[in-house]
């Protein structure tokens, strides 16, 4: 048989052969003329993605990058920020702040499920001093959507600022930054906007670069001030990833092509069929708010969850296991960015194929039908 290689993981993701194609373009100088529309047209596609009027810097980094630089630009040494932390996504921002001397106050919280707002509220009815609050769109994870809008109606007329990782859930769970008062947004390259990894977004609100221009903690590559004062010139502090830039153009346009609301209606459309073929396969969701952005799966019993990784990756199909604690406990998959109804279909039906042969019970094509099924009725 023909082997093909399929990725089902939540980032990276499949990419466009146009965005790929965009790629290979013949490289441009990046502080020569043919340069300035090409960035000035990615800076202010992106607005609309991340739903802003604000400005959005764009790192040669991975989403990391992202959030680091949103960490160290916002805040000083010793200032009570709050992580709130329901995963392992979730523990990096306090990972990070603790690395450049914040004062993190590192709130564990349940995973699988949303972080309760009123935890916040409290926290800042105790301390408004708190410098940050720091939250996921989606906890990848735990396949787990935060409400990140509940939140910001608790910190958006304070002087605390909301900071949310939103690297996997950005154009794939609804996000309106400026409508809901969130404050810094990271993001990157690999996930929803459908690119290969490589640059990393920060979404930047008024009250934020009011923040920045206090901020004393160390930095130098991924300072904001110094990113946003050569973004109002058009260009950037340092060398961009130049061949990304030309793919970004080209997903950019492919977004606004089909709209962002259709864009986040599609993958929920697709996110709802996957979760009633796993239920269908007598299988257990993990998370009690599940993301559109992936689907998290309790392993059945007596089937390590890594094996089912495993198996699927010996057909040439990648997904993601359990991190942590969830190790071999749980696979996540996702539809994420450039995938379709035929998508859902072949990850379900190769996920069928792999529990049979581990010895799982379940009716043969229950998984593909009930998600042919609910595709059909909501086209």
């Amino acid at each position: 048989m023909i082997r093909r290689n399929y990725i089902f993981a939540p980032g990276p993701v499949s990419v466009p052969p146009q965005v790929l194609a965009a790629t290979a373009k013949p490289i441009i100088h990046h502080r020569s003329a043919d340069f300035d529309p090409l960035f000035q047209k990615v800076s202010e596609g992106l607005k609309y993605v991340f739903q802003t009027t604000n400005p959005v810097v764009i790192f040669a980094s991975s989403g990391t990058g992202a959030m680091e630089a949103a960490i160290v630009s916002s805040a000083s040494p010793g200032d009570r920020v709050l992580s709130l932390e329901a995963g392992k996504f979730g523990e990096r921002w306090g990972e990070i702040a603790q690395a450049f001397g914040l004062n993190v106050q590192r709130r564990a919280c349940e995973w699988g499920k949303a972080v309760d707002p009123n935890v916040v509220a409290e926290e800042l009815k105790q301390h408004p001093e708190t410098k940050a609050v720091y939250l996921e769109l989606c906890e990848t994870s735990t396949a787990t959507l935060e409400n990140v809008k509940a939140v910001a109606e608790v910190t958006r007329n304070t002087e605390t600022l909301l900071i949310v990782d939103a690297v996997s859930g950005l154009a794939a769970d609804e996000l309106r930054m400026d409508e809901w008062g969130v404050d810094l947004v990271g993001a990157g390259s690999q996930k929803a906007m459908m690119l290969p990894p490589g640059l990393g977004f920060v979404a930047v609100s008024a009250k934020a670069r009011e923040a920045i221009k206090k901020s004393t903690t160390p930095k130098f590559y991924f300072s904001l001030e110094k990113a946003l004062k050569e973004l109002e010139k058009n260009t950037t502090p340092f060398t961009p990833a130049v061949s990304l830039l030309f793919g970004l153009e080209v997903a950019l346009d492919m977004i606004r092509e089909e709209g962002i609301e259709n864009i986040w209606k599609r993958h929920a459309r697709l996110a709802e069929a996957s979760r009633r073929a796993v239920r269908a396969m007598n299988l257990e969701l993990y998370s009690k708010n599940p993301a559109n952005t992936c689907t998290a799966v309790l392993a059945p019993e007596g089937i390590e969850g890594g094996k089912i990784v495993k198996a699927l990756k010996a057909k040439g199909i990648t997904i993601a296991g359990g991190q942590g604690p969830l190790k071999g406990k749980i696979f996540r998959f996702a539809t994420l960015g450039w995938y379709n109804d035929y998508d859902v279909l072949t990850i379900i039906a190769a996920i069928e194929e792999v529990l049979a042969e581990l010895g799982h019970k379940f009716q043969p094509g229950a998984g593909v039908n009930a998600a042919m099924e609910y595709l059909r009725q909501n086209p």
